[in-house]
């Protein structure tokens, strides 16, 4: 069963793939490659595109007689939001109407949604439910908010069944060091933290150390990627039973502060993270973390990788990897791919392993 998997040479969107493929599924990943790495698709077809172009959509829906979607394509850098909120409305929301368009005249009537707690705003309550007010402080929030809107009048019209997933913090790397983490610019703090630790960076920036927290920095529900991965097969498979539609949290329920993190990646790689304070950023909750106990019941999943212990020590062997794989210039070279890209009907296709794809 073939489920075309948007934004899937991206970070969530990987990992995504490779637990299609565990699970006996083909991922079809279709990704423009703006944030998302080549080297990242390593399970099934991938098409170079944009998702906003409904008509090559439609080609790659027929060819692959895909069944499902899993939506991870989206810009996701809230600070990036603020200043440049046209491109994320432009990216998150016109994008995808185009590419909903195209789902719904082809005839693809399930899809598992990549949302976020950004949608949440500041907590009122802690944990966080689903039930909680949504109330975005970010364009982010709201460009993600705005298609959950839609999945939701979608369904009423069209028929279109959907599973809306919030996740909290993704944080680790694949256990067995095939993907992980590569934003550029980095903004998120383990791997920042990470990359002080081994000297790629000088220091890392903590904003605001007189929160009302137990060490005075704000306090976050990280959860592993591969653990989110799960949840997105365990979501989709709940719709092809024929569940109902649902929006689930997922997180631990636990939080970490910012220099737990910090005294952890320091235990576990054995070097010191240079760190500055610095002041608050407007918008920044004390607190966030997850009330996840629908997504335990209703999909029987649970955040087995989740412990700060093993987010950190993959988050640690990712970087570590990236780092020997950048170093020697000839080694780098004898990594690349021998096959070039070329423009075919306005989709790039790419050779990797034995997947060729032509649109």
């Amino acid at each position: 069963m073939s489920i075309l998997v948007t934004g899937g040479a991206g970070y969530i969107g990987s990992h995504a793939a490779k637990a299609l493929a565990a699970a006996g599924f083909c991922p079809v990943v279709l990704d423009d490659l703006s944030r998302g790495h080549v080297d990242a698709v390593k399970w099934g077809p991938f098409v170079s595109a944009d998702i906003g172009d409904s008509t090559l959509v439609r080609r790659i829906i027929e060819k692959y007689e895909i069944n499902a979607v899993l939506h991870f394509a989206a810009s996701a850098y809230v600070g990036e939001s603020m200043s440049s909120p046209r491109t994320y409305f432009l990216n998150n929301v016109r994008n995808t109407l185009n590419f909903l368009e195209a789902v719904a005249d082809s005839g693809v009537n399930q899809i598992v949604f990549s949302s976020t707690c950004a949608t949440y705003g500041i907590p009122e309550a802690l944990p966080v439910g689903e039930e909680h007010p949504q109330r975005p402080v970010s364009p982010y929030g709201e460009s993600k908010l705005f298609v959950e809107r839609v999945l939701h009048w979608y369904a009423q019209a069209y028929g279109l069944r959907w599973m809306i997933l919030r996740y909290f913090n993704a944080a680790g790397a694949d256990p067995e060091g095939e993907v992980g983490e590569q934003h550029d610019p980095e903004t998120h703090l383990l791997p920042r933290a990470i990359q002080a630790a081994l000297g790629r960076l000088p220091e890392i920036e903590i904003f605001g150390n007189d929160y009302d927290t137990p060490d005075g920095t704000t306090v976050r529900d990280y959860v592993h990627v591969s653990d989110l991965a799960d949840a997105h097969v365990l979501a989709l498979q709940h719709l092809q039973c024929g569940a109902p539609n649902c929006v689930l949290n997922l997180g631990t329920g636990r939080g970490h502060s910012v220099l737990e993190v910090i005294e952890a990646i320091e235990k576990l790689s054995g070097r010191k993270v240079p760190v500055r304070i610095r002041a608050r950023r407007e918008g920044d909750p004390p607190v966030l973390v997850a009330r996840s106990s629908r997504a335990v019941e209703l999909l029987d999943w649970s955040p087995r990788q989740s412990s700060l212990e093993t987010i950190v020590r993959t988050a640690l062997r990712w970087q570590e990897s990236l780092m020997l794989s950048e170093a020697p210039s000839e080694v780098a070279e004898s990594l690349m791919l021998s096959e070039a890209p070329s423009e075919v009907a306005g989709a790039r296709t790419l050779t990797r392993g034995a997947a060729t794809v032509a649109i």
